[in-house]
């Protein structure tokens, strides 16, 4: 197997959260189908034409009538996977930052790796990244592999693979980023062991959704939130 290997016939589907995405959805989808004949996007209450863009370039849209975080389309996201009984589920942002050709390089991890999880790393060649994003990134990434118990280089970045069976308990209570760093506190109480995988940093001109003291401050909340319902479970 080589890492341009498509996803096609192994059971493995994409999943795209989005809001508000219109200019952009459909050239993500379209890059996605090359892979993956089975891509989803999850409209989270768009006022845009994010999920008639999204249907013409060939996804299957969920679209909830209003915005209700990432952590709900992931659920959503993760909940319809299950449901049509699909091995894997490869999660993408729908802002153009995460490149499709980078698909191959997961599915080469996931059959040659052994793991049930892995996230991209954009942290060991991130030339282009903006110098805020990158400290961020390094300071989320250092404290959420302490209280998981394994390092996870970039645990910010949303270019991820699961393996079905890991999701099947999963129900995220975070909104927005947070959700992401939610999953991996998650998994590593499970003791799934997770993965890297290299991918390309693209940075264009579009405003970031990301606030860096704004979701610090979300990031840590989302520990303290997690650390406390894990022990009053």
């Amino acid at each position: 197997m080589n890492k341009t290997e498509k996803l096609t016939g192994n059971k493995g589907c994409i999943i795209i959260p989005a809001y508000m995405e219109s200019g952009r959805i459909g050239a993500v989808v379209q890059g996605a189908v090359r892979y993956c004949k089975d891509v989803v996007v999850i409209d989270d209450g768009s006022s845009d034409e994010t999920s008639e863009e999204a249907r013409k370039a060939g996804a299957f849209v969920i679209r909830h009538d209003v915005n209700m975080g990432k952590g709900v389309s992931l659920d959503d996201g993760f909940k319809y996977a299950r449901e049509h009984a699909f091995e894997f589920v490869i999660t993408m942002d729908a802002d153009g930052q995460h490149d499709p050709s980078d698909l191959g390089g997961f599915m080469y991890a996931y059959r040659s790796g052994g793991m049930q999880a892995y996230v991209g790393d954009r942290m060991a060649s991130p030339v282009g990244m903006p110098l805020v994003r990158r400290f961020t990134n390094l300071f989320m990434s250092w404290l959420l592999s302490r209280k998981m118990g394994q390092w996870v280089p970039d645990s910010q970045c949303g270019y991820r693979l699961y393996h079905c069976d890991v999701l099947d308990d999963i129900s995220l209570k975070s909104a927005r980023f947070a959700a992401e760093s939610e999953i991996l506190l998650f998994l590593a109480d499970k003791g799934v062991r997770i993965g890297a995988v290299p991918i390309k940093v693209i940075y264009s001109d579009e405003k970031s959704k990301i606030h860096p003291l704004r979701d610090t401050i979300r990031f840590v909340s989302m520990i303290m939130a997690y650390q406390k319902r894990k022990k009053n479970r």
